[in-house]
């Protein structure tokens, strides 16, 4: 047996607000809600899938890791659309460019890219 896919699932105090967030600043594709007043939606951009829930799951502050293909054009392109970026791309000792960014709940998201280092 093994695993199919692991999907993290956030606080958020407002579902809609976080499924903006997510769509429309840091450019993921597809969203979701349950119920009229959603306690629980979602997020989809190709194989990453991110949940959010209301209830009592999950506390703010949650950091993720999201590896993307190009960390500096996704920079560019998320600071254009006003994303909370906490740290620009910069090469860690850890064979990772990454950068740091901030959702309307406080998660820290690292985007990043692998890389060789000397």
């Amino acid at each position: 047996m093994k695993p199919e896919s692991v999907i993290p699932v956030l606080y958020s105090e407002d579902i809609r607000k976080s499924i903006a967030y997510y769509t429309e600043t840091l450019g993921f594709e597809e969203s979701w809600e349950w119920d009229d007043n959603p306690t629980f939606g979602g997020v989809n951009w190709g194989d990453v899938r991110i949940f959010f829930c209301k209830q009592d799951q999950g506390n703010p502050g949650t950091w993720l890791c999201i590896n993307v293909e190009n960390v500096d054009e996704y920079f560019e392109f998320i600071q254009k659309r006003g994303a909370k970026i906490l740290s620009p791309p910069d090469d860690k000792p850890w064979f990772m460019r990454e950068m740091l960014v901030s959702d309307p709940d406080g998660h820290i998201i690292r985007f990043g890219q692998g890389i060789e280092c000397d």
